[in-house]
This record gives C-alpha cells, sequence and structure tokens, in this order.
C-alpha cells in the first residue's frame, strides 16, 4: 500500500540505561522516562522542531539523526516520498548524559516513518537499521522492547532476548549539569584487556542477569562490579566514588554509570528519597550541580499511533 500522507504517526520511547556496569554494549534497561517523536508529510519543504528538554543541544535541522532515520525507511521501503515532512521531537530525556536519547530519536525516527508506509519492516528490522545508525544495540534495543535486553551483533544481525525487570526495583539517577558524549567516553578506553578481567566481567555481567530475572537483588552489589570501562570513564566524573559510595552507604544496592555517563544510577528496593539526596549532596561537595530523578523500569517499550493530519 502506498504511505499514507494524509495521516501523521506519533511514537512514544522510553529512555534506557545501559551497560549496568558488566555488561559493556550488552545489557540494556528501559526506563520510565519518555520522548516523543511526530512525523506527518508536509507541502513545503522539511522542517525538524525540537522541544522540551535540552532542546537548545539538539539539532534541528534535517541533520537531525531521527530524520536520518526517517530517509532510511523511506529508502529502504521505496514507498513513495511525500514533498517535505514535518518531523516534531518533544524530548524528555537529557541530552548526551548517558541515557540513550540519541537511541530514542532514532526510534522515534524509525516508527514513525514506518507506520506512514504501511508498517513494511518488522521490530526486528527496525532494530537492525537503529543498530547500524547507532553503532551498537543495547539502547535501542531496550527502548524498543522495553524491560532488560541482552544483545549480540553476529554478521550485522541483532540479536536480542527480553526479560522483565521486577517493577519493586528503582532506579535512582543523579545527572550532572554537563554532557559527556560518547565519544569522548570511548576515547579514554584500552585498546585490549587481560584475560583476567575478561573472566571477571563474563561472570558478574551473567550473574547480573540472572539476579534480576529471578529476582535474587541481594547479588547485585557483586554483579554490577566492572574492569572493563567503568575504572576508565569515571576519571572523567568528578566526585563519581563519592557519589557512589554515598549511594550505598544510604541504601543502595549498588550503583553503576548510566551507559557511558556522565550520570550514575543507583540500584534500590527502599530508601530512594535519602539514596537521591546524598547522592546529590556529594555532587555538590565537588561543586557539581545535579538533577535526580527517581524511577521505574519500563515494561512497555515503545509505541506507535496513526491519526488523521
Amino acid at each position: 500500500m502506498p504511505p499514507t500522507f494524509n495521516q501523521k504517526a506519533t511514537a512514544r520511547i522510553p529512555a534506557s540505561t545501559t551497560n549496568l556496569g558488566p555488561g559493556f554494549d550488552v545489557l540494556g534497561l528501559a526506563l520510565q522516562l519518555y520522548s516523543t517523536v511526530t512525523l506527518a508529510s508536509s507541502e513545503t519543504d522539511t522542517e525538524v522542531v525540537v522541544s522540551g528538554v535540552d532542546a537548545d543541544k539538539i539539532p534541528s535541522t534535517p541533520e537531525h539523526i531521527a530524520f536520518q532515520a526517517v530517509e532510511l525507511v523511506f529508502n529502504r521501503s521505496g514507498a513513495k516520498r511525500p514533498k517535505g515532512f514535518k518531523l516534531q521531537i518533544e524530548n524528555g530525556i537529557p541530552a548526551i548524559r548517558g541515557l540513550g536519547g540519541s537511541g530514542t530519536a532514532i526510534l522515534g525516527g524509525l516508527l514513525t516513518a514506518n507506520a506512514l508506509c504501511d508498517t513494511p519492516f518488522s521490530d526486528e528490522e527496525l532494530l537492525n537499521f537503529a543498530t547500524e545508525l547507532e553503532g551498537h544495540p543495547d539502547n535501542v534495543a531496550a527502548s524498543l522492547y522495553g524491560g532488560l535486553v541482552v544483545s549480540a551483533q553476529e554478521n550485522a544481525q541483532v540479536y536480542t532476548v527480553r526479560l522483565e525487570c521486577p517493577s519493586r526495583l528503582s532506579i535512582v539517577l543523579a545527572i550532572p549539569d554537563f554532557p559527556l558524549s560518547t565519544e569522548q567516553a570511548r576515547g579514554v578506553l584500552p585498546t585490549s584487556v587481560g584475560f583476567a578481567d575478561a573472566i571477571y566481567n563474563t561472570s558478574r555481567s551473567t550473574l547480573l542477569i540472572a539476579s534480576i530475572a529471578t529476582g535474587q537483588f541481594e547479588m547485585l552489589h557483586v554483579a554490577m562490579k566492572d574492569r572493563l570501562h567503568q575504572p576508565y570513564r569515571t576519571s572523567l566524573i568528578p566526585g563519581f566514588d563519592d557519589v557512589a559510595e554515598s549511594a550505598t552507604a544510604a541504601g543502595a544496592l549498588s550503583v553503576a554509570l548510566s551507559g557511558a555517563g556522565p550520570t550514575i544510577a543507583a540500584y534500590c528496593l527502599e530508601h530512594t528519597e535519602q539514596v537521591a539526596e546524598k547522592m546529590q549532596t556529594a555532587f555538590k561537595k565537588h561543586q557539581i550541580a545535579s538533577d535526580i530523578k527517581i524511577l521505574k523500569p519500563d515494561a512497555r517499550g515503545a509505541c506507535v499511533h496513526i491519526e488523521d493530519n
């Protein structure tokens, strides 16, 4: 069927926190924090409108990654294109803070374009497209499917298993007021790791998956330890050790960087307000202001609907 240019598509996509300590580029958890992307045809040139959180840090041009995702769907589907598009992004996720903001934008463009083209691509195909644009599957898989995801790539194909994450787990985010690009955070990583460190992370990431899947959260203080990326990346985040120690002293089960950082995520069953207060205070001691969010895992993942334009 031809694209439905008399309609518009809107997608709501959850943020994600990834790695969870040892699961570097493999583990992702969707969070109840959302951005919304709306796509409609236009009789004039393409327009990209960005509003919401950190809108000043996000380009309002066709170079935006969400519009690149729209282009990808139309190019690969062979669908007839309208004269122009109006792409609206209501951003609810702090930008360049390790919360999967670029992944939500990519999925928003893919899902809305796919809907207007009468859904030529499956979720699995869209995940492959998203990973192609993002460079790694952990954020986009979590935001697409919701819950806890485990992902791997083989010959450009993404393989993902989704697990439920019990809702009694809360994630306290301390979001410092400075960005940290993925490129910068990857730039401090070593080019190789020792065999012992590889075994260390394999055991912890496997234990982490089993602990969350079975609700045995008492193991998270061991399961979230990491030797592959956090020892290097935390050097870019003043006060990381103090923030992490303050969170665990206040009752957090464990603490990890959210993605590449600089956001620090504490995993809690209780005492969330106390943990949040202590994390923010610890950042202040290092002259860093921070925003605090106390979130639950998102179980639904991304959703899209069509309505008349």
